[in-house]
């Protein structure tokens, strides 16, 4: 199946030499392999990877990789090139989605990532349902205000300047997540959503493209469960757990794949 059954238009955009490269990226090589393949230079491969960023707003070569690997068939490793292979430190943002002034996500998926965590409003039929068993936990989870990326643990390529989410708990147990942004290159994204913790899809609102749907689940108080989708199709689950001593939270990344999945960690600190 190609890029382009799956509806998305900004990788369908793609040409055939950025989807070379990629396929090449994701097979495991580096820049370096690339070019002596392809016979080109260094920067040439460069630029191609910088022109794919644009034109789908995803902040991060190898995400990319990942994501568009995810919807053609391509033999390919998981761990992609090793980190500093990528000249990803002068990402830019897609035009299109920076004329709708946001940020490009660059974690892993952005993040990512990123990622393109927020919820938007549950249907009718879920503000009638009842609250779940362990509502009393969701009001006291740890959880619960707001959280700072640890950017210095970001590999320098793939750094934004700064990640803030916030998630906070109503009285009819809809978890409201926040979540501002500020890429590498100064642009900001914000995005707000409600939602149950009940396991059932919601639609995202927000401008992070790789990202359309979510749903939640919390399997214990200290512990949320986040599984990210696009046109249907999982793209990532990221699992939110806080320390003990409640001033720091781990986040633990799979991304969705035809492969063994890869898990990566990114770090928050509690900041209110």
């Amino acid at each position: 199946m190609s890029v382009t059954d799956q509806g998305c238009p900004a990788i369908a955009d793609l040409t055939d030499r950025e989807l070379e490269v990629l396929r090449l990226l994701t097979a495991g090589h580096t820049i370096k392999s690339i070019a002596t393949l392809l016979g080109r230079s260094e920067a040439s491969i460069n630029e191609r990877l910088r022109d794919a960023r644009r034109k789908t707003g995803v902040g991060s070569s190898r995400e990319l990789a990942r994501l568009v690997a995810g919807q053609e068939n391509w033999p390919r490793k998981t761990d992609l090139s090793s980190p500093g292979t990528l000249d990803d430190a002068d990402e830019q943002p897609a035009d299109a989605v920076r004329h709708r002034s946001k940020g490009k996500f660059v974690m892993l998926a952005l993040i990512p990532l990123a990622t393109g965590l927020i919820l938007a409003s549950t249907g009718s039929h879920q503000a009638t349902q009842s609250p779940p068993a362990h509502a009393a936990d969701a009001i006291a989870s740890p959880l619960v205000g707001q959280w700072s990326l640890d950017t210095a643990r970001i590999p320098a390529e793939e750094r934004p300047r700064s990640v803030r989410i916030a998630f906070n708990v109503s009285p009819d147990q809809q978890w409201t997540t926040q979540v501002d942004i500020v890429a590498p290159d100064g642009t900001e994204m914000t995005a707000h959503s409600r939602a149950r913790l009940d396991g059932v899809a919601v639609p995202i609102a927000g401008t992070i493209p790789i990202y359309d749907a979510a749903s939640l689940r919390q399997p214990a108080p200290d512990t949320l469960v986040m599984t990210l989708g696009k046109g249907g199709v999982p793209v990532a689950t990221r699992v939110y757990t806080v320390a003990k001593d409640g001033q720091s939270m781990t986040e633990t990344i799979v991304w969705a794949d035809k492969t063994m999945p890869k898990m990566e960690t990114t770090y928050f600190n509690r900041v209110g």
